[in-house]
């Protein structure tokens, strides 16, 4: 006998129990998306690895280290998407999406790939949902970000939420900060990890994002930004902080929140879920004003979020939250008896346009029938028999209080519709 093959390592099935649950969730993403005006955008899969080198930042550990890079047959290197900000913004750029209007808004869903170390809710094949806003340097569209975010996460049911919050100034302010941080780090290297010394070369900021226990003592004696930001990223920054309290929404400055990407700018933001007596990241965001010409586009501001789907759905759990409600079949149909299966397959198709149905596909003894359709959780189970065509009526129990009626064949729908909410 063969080999049994297992998923890869990093990867993992979604099975139809939770992705009954992503599909609920995922379903909520896209209307609350519309309600804020938001559009979506689909994006490949792979793209020219030079636009993540250029886009998610050449220094940046996902670029160094955890990339899925190959090359085409033709030599050209290519790269599964890390993250799909750079490539949202390479459609726009190359579909002229600016000439719609001034403000564009996009979200989108789908997978991401890492070669990342495999944990709770970390994968190396991975799902995000997340929006963009191009075009705009207002403080209003980083509160908007925050708020579609922190409404969503409420909205499926999630407690215990926070939001970190934290400004990194604008490219002057960051690039006098980063010269703050390494001559700080300069003096305490030895107390810092490997990946960090070599952080430290590359970028300095990147220390302050590294989880290593060692390294958040040294992170916790690191100067803060607010000492050196200008006039103008004070303001932008304290704008945001007073849109998000008129909005009530519970956030608190972190100063050593930095991002894992570097081409954020200004704010900053992450969500957080106290899960499990631990706080679990499920995502975040900023602004992003140098990465539209990073990319070869005009200078243009812009600002999103992404959070991740396995994460989300780790955090449901931890509350209890991820079950779905009616994730049976509303009516079962049972055939009972040979001449009864054209009239049963009949009255599915006219049930289908309005309810969820199962009907069997081999002939089973009535009572097995209806102990199936108590298993998967059938509200009603329509009973097609023989005699019960003769009479030109179904048998329909309901499956929770065991009650049995017969209702004429063409009134049926009606029936179902009044007790189902059809």
């Amino acid at each position: 006998m063969a080999e049994k093959l297992k998923a890869m390592r990093g990867t993992h099935d979604i099975l139809p129990e939770e992705a009954a649950v992503w599909r609920r969730i995922e379903d909520r993403f896209v209307t609350l998306c519309g309600r804020y005006g938001f559009s979506e955008i689909r994006i490949p899969i792979f793209e020219a690895t030079e636009l993540f080198e250029r886009g998610t930042g050449f220094a940046t550990d996902v670029v160094q280290k955890e990339m899925y890079t190959f090359p085409d047959k033709k030599g050209r290197s290519l790269s599964l998407r890390p993250e799909a900000t750079p490539s949202v913004i390479r459609a726009y750029l190359e579909h002229n999406l600016a000439r719609r209007a001034k403000v564009a808004k996009f979200f989108y869903m789908g997978p991401m790939f890492r070669y990342d170390r495999p944990g709770a809710g970390r994968y190396r094949q991975f799902h995000q949902l997340g929006i963009e806003i191009v075009g705009t340097a207002s403080p209003a569209a980083d509160a908007e970000a925050v708020k579609l975010l922190w409404d969503y996460l409420s909205s499926i049911g999630l407690t215990g939420l926070k939001i970190r919050l934290n400004t990194l100034g604008g490219p002057d302010c960051r690039v006098k900060y980063s010269g703050v941080v390494k001559d700080f780090l300069k003096d305490n290297l030895d107390r810092l990890c490997s990946d960090c010394h070599d952080r430290f070369e590359r970028n300095p900021l990147r220390v302050l994002d590294c989880k290593n226990k060692g390294c958040r003592a040294v992170i916790a004696e690191t100067p803060e930004i607010a000492s050196i930001l200008c006039p103008e990223c004070v303001e932008h920054f304290e704008r945001v902080e007073r849109y998000l309290e008129a909005a009530k929404i519970d956030f608190y400055v972190d100063p050593k929140l930095v991002r894992g990407l570097d081409y954020y700018t200004r704010t900053v933001f992450e969500v957080i879920h106290e899960s499990a007596g631990e706080d679990l990241a499920l995502g975040g965001g900023g602004r992003y004003d140098q990465l539209v010409k990073e990319v070869g586009g005009p200078d243009t501001p812009a600002v999103g979020f992404s959070l991740g789907l396995e994460r989300v759905v780790l955090a449901l759990k931890e509350e209890g939250s991820a079950d779905v409600a009616g994730g049976g079949p509303d009516v079962y149909i049972a055939p009972a008896g040979e001449g009864a299966w054209e009239a049963a397959f009949e009255l599915a198709g006219r049930l289908r346009e309005c309810f969820r149905v199962w009907m069997e596909f081999e002939p089973r003894k009535l009572e097995n029938q209806l102990r199936t359709a108590s298993r998967m959780g059938a509200r009603y189970t329509a009973i097609v028999g023989e005699d019960e065509i003769r009479q030109g009526v179904i048998g329909l129990k309901n499956m929770e209080s065991g009650e049995q009626t017969t209702v004429g064949s063409g009134d049926v729908v009606t029936w179902l519709s009044r007790k189902l909410g059809g």
